[in-house]
């Protein structure tokens, strides 16, 4: 497992994480499984976690501290969430800081995180929700300041509204956020054009989220796909979304090198970013983690193949089937 820098941080994550949002709004989670799969990945040498409260009211960050304290000699990185205090995603222009980030339910989830991790301090530390016109409010910054003197907190990130790369870069100017979750992958490449340059600048770390497009980049979805009652992706994936993606991943099959899946060639555009910290696919099954871990340390992609994968980018903007 490679690993690569984490920003001004200068923590060593592997290039290869672990997203834990498989126990919240996704059906077919058996946590047996997800607990050999988590310790799977830190064998195979997956050193970042990333959950949040939202993910199962706590039961994901469980989880993580377990794994935690059941590899007392490893260096694990841990990332958590708050969620807004309205529980309301993706955030809005409209909502004040009253509603969403007041310093007392900063205080309140972060030490709630900690317990169930069972651990004194987070690595890092994430507004699950952000909108830049709270980026100057000193109200927050107070508190996240607050939190890491008395080393709760490590570092402190935002994890981007879907589709808005850009609503974040007045609080990365304001140098209280170290790290930046964001959606990057083979159809969303909207990052490179302001964000990931400005993390380059101020050497904030760059966390590469939803890696598979919520699943349509590895090529198991068709026309007829629908989910349990209850599963989130019944709503993202309504036709209004799901037939142009479908077109798209059929365009992009053409372009898929004889012998690689589609899910190796999803995560090996990533990481051919160097702006890139780590990506966080979810994983949930063992042959998935494995799957997943044998990518990193692969030579890098031809750039005749690269030139045309940056053909399939595709613009998107917030609807409301996309939250």
């Amino acid at each position: 497992m490679r690993h690569r820098t984490f920003g001004r941080l200068g923590w060593p994550v592997s290039e290869i994480g672990y997203g834990m949002w498989g126990l919240a709004g996704w059906t077919g989670s058996d946590e047996a499984e997800v607990r050999q799969a988590l310790q799977r990945a830190v064998d195979l040498g997956i050193n970042f976690f990333d959950t949040a409260w939202a993910y199962g009211d706590g039961r994901s960050e469980r989880m993580l501290g377990e794994l935690v304290r059941a590899n007392p000699g490893r260096k694990l990185w841990t990332a958590s969430k708050i969620p807004a205090k309205n529980f309301k995603w993706p955030a809005r222009a409209e909502y004040p800081l009253e509603e969403t980030y007041p310093p007392d339910h900063i205080r309140r989830y972060t030490e709630w995180s900690l317990q169930n991790l069972g651990l004194p301090s987070l690595d890092l530390m994430q507004f699950h929700v952000w909108h830049d016109n709270w980026a100057r409010d000193a109200r927050w910054q107070r508190e996240v300041e607050k939190l890491k003197e008395e080393g709760l907190v490590k570092a402190w990130g935002i994890s981007i509204n879907r589709w808005e790369p850009e609503n974040a870069l007045l609080a990365l100017e304001t140098g209280f956020i170290d790290a930046v979750q964001v959606i990057y992958n083979l159809f969303d490449q909207n990052p490179e054009d302001e964000l990931f340059p400005r993390c380059r600048e101020l050497g904030v770390a760059v966390i590469a989220r939803v890696p598979f497009d919520e699943g349509s980049l590895t090529g198991t979805l068709t026309p007829e796909t629908t989910f349990p009652e209850g599963d989130w992706r019944n709503r993202y994936f309504s036709k209004e979304n799901l037939v142009p993606t479908l077109e798209r991943v059929e365009r992009l099959k053409a372009d898929l090198p004889e012998g690689m899946t589609l899910p190796e060639l999803a995560l090996r555009f990533i990481l051919q970013n160097p702006d890139v910290s780590t990506v966080i696919p979810g994983m949930r099954r063992v042959r998935h983690v494995e799957a997943n871990a044998a990518v990193s340390g692969l030579e890098p992609l031809p750039e005749d193949l690269m030139a045309r994968l940056r053909e399939h980018r595709w613009v998107r903007r917030p609807a409301h089937w996309s939250d």
